[in-house]
């Protein structure tokens, strides 16, 4: 008896298994319509052609059919006979069978819900119809004469003996390069623009203002924008006088310094700190405004070049596709090592004393740590949640690799 329960169990969490990956892979075919084509069908005629979707898109649009089929089949065959289906089960099938019959590849045989039984209601039943008592294996047997797979294969040799293939290929070749080459252009020009905007109007037009302002209105001894340059000041002035008396101690009796050269050195050395505060304090002054400036012809160039930001997505999404899911895998591991793992700490800290240095802002540890203890513990917390919500939907195996590499 207990082995008699065991196998009914096994057999049940088995069909939910199956049933899963059927509707993952239905899930990421609506993906697809949802994001390119705004919910509509994706552009795929019964033969197979395709005029207006890339073949990356195409490859994951075919994979995810194909295995939607399969495993829509094996529940099929793995279901034998009348029984009680759970809501879910139900609402899962009705998705998985609209997807599969909007383009015309619903596989042999069909799955009828029991009449009275809605999409949410449970205890519905499944009966499973076979198009004849001589029909083959449910996971070869297509809606058409011939199997999908010899279509596809005459329709590849069609193609390949059309004499204009040759200038198909060609042009598709340009289609491609021409993409790749402006987003690379746009890419560069993200990069550029905002760099040479900081830069110009610092060195043109920022720092000689705030460099007449500064004199105008500063007092010849406040040359520090916070404490924590005077004290960095003050260190290197302490660390050149005792320099220069342990040197004056080394040297032989009448080569010595006389305490006026040494605290006329002092002061002509102060002098110059306080030169190159100054300097630096209107230098960090500089940097904010500038950086305002090139944080907005940044946001200007996306918004009025709308379709190189169209073409650069469309380049990303084809890189992405095109690698493999250990590579995804990698790249998401080093990623989140970098910047929400173990060690990232260290590197939060670096960044955030660079850029208080930048701003000319003092860099608070206190404000520091605190930055550092929040935000990379919310952005793993995003991430996990995209992982969860979106990555395991979209790459269900580069989610598997990725647990595999993480143990």
């Amino acid at each position: 008896m207990t082995n008699f329960f065991g196998r009914i169990f096994n057999g049940t969490e088995e069909l939910d298994r199956v049933l899963e990956q059927a509707y993952q892979s239905a899930l990421k075919i609506k993906d697809i319509e949802d994001e390119y084509f705004n919910g509509g069908k994706i552009p795929i005629d019964s033969a197979g052609n395709s005029g207006s979707i890339s073949p990356n898109l195409r490859s994951e649009f075919e994979k995810n059919l194909t295995n939607a089929q399969v495993k829509l089949s094996e529940f099929r065959a793995k279901y034998s006979g009348q029984g009680n289906l759970t809501s879910n089960q139900i609402v899962k099938l009705r998705f998985v069978d609209g997807i599969l019959a909007k383009y015309g590849s619903k596989p042999g045989g069909s799955i009828v819900l029991s009449s009275g039984q809605g999409a949410g209601q449970a205890g519905g039943q499944l009966s499973v119809s076979n198009p004849g008592s001589g029909s083959k294996d449910s996971l070869t047997q297509k809606s058409g004469i011939l199997p999908r797979s010899i279509g596809k294969t005459i329709n590849k040799i069609k193609k390949d003996l059309d004499p204009n293939a040759e200038q198909e290929v060609l042009r598709e070749f340009r289609r491609t390069r021409a993409k790749t080459q402006s987003a690379v252009r746009f890419i560069l020009v993200l990069i550029i623009v905002p760099i040479v905007v900081h830069y110009a109007t610092k060195w043109i037009f920022i720092q000689p203002l705030i460099s007449v302002t500064w004199e105008n209105t500063k007092a010849e001894e406040q040359v520090f924008l916070h404490y924590e340059m005077k004290e960095k000041a003050f260190e290197e002035l302490q660390n050149y006088k005792e320099t220069l008396e342990f040197e004056n101690f080394l040297k032989p009796e009448g080569e010595k310094y006389s305490e006026e050269q040494i605290e006329k050195a002092v002061i002509e050395k102060a002098d110059e700190i306080a030169e190159e505060s100054r300097e630096e304090s209107i230098s960090a002054l500089s940097n904010v405004f500038a950086d305002l400036l090139s944080v907005l012809a940044f946001a200007v160039i996306l918004l009025v070049s709308k379709r190189q930001v169209v073409v650069l997505k469309s380049f990303i999404d084809s890189l992405v596709y095109g690698l493999s899911d250990s590579a995804k895998a990698f790249i998401i591991i080093l990623s989140t090592d970098i910047f929400v793992g173990f060690h990232s700490p260290h590197g939060w800290d670096v960044i955030m004393e660079v850029m208080a240095e930048h701003l000319g802002v003092p860099a608070n540890k206190m404000l520091i740590s605190l930055f550092i203890a929040t935000i990379p513990v919310f952005m793993d917390t995003v991430f996990k949640y995209w992982i969860f919500r979106y990555l395991s939907r979209m790459s269900p195996s580069t989610v598997a690799t990725l647990k595999e590499m993480d143990d």
